[in-house]
């Protein structure tokens, strides 16, 4: 389990290590073009339940933290998917890992 850290007061979302490596990309890919997300998440029963959203602008202060020494393999799919959430009224959503469709390569012949 990772954490993103938000903002001064480094307030803690745990996150399981995959998804928050893609949540990473796609967080610092929207912030290095200068937009902002609402960032929406359903939060663990043991720490009320719930859904909660936060305000993620190029000024807030973000870390991400992993628990594991190994960056995982990244999945561009999951990763598009991811991003197409920030636009959405719904705000940017981890949402469940596609099945990567691998390219096959036709000989030539």
């Amino acid at each position: 389990m990772g954490f993103l850290y938000y903002g001064n007061n480094s307030y803690a979302v745990e996150i399981d290590d995959r998804p928050l490596a893609h949540l990473k990309i796609v967080l610092l890919s929207l912030l290095r073009a200068g937009k902002s997300a609402a960032f929406c998440f359903d939060r663990s029963t043991d720490i009320g339940s719930g859904r909660e959203t936060l305000w993620i602008s190029p000024t807030t202060e973000i870390r991400f933290r992993f628990n594991g020494n190994r960056a995982p393999r990244i999945n561009e799919q999951w990763l598009k998917v991811i991003a197409a959430t920030a636009d959405a009224s719904t705000g940017l959503r981890l949402v469940a890992e596609p099945v990567e469709i691998p390219i096959l390569l036709r000989s030539a012949g």
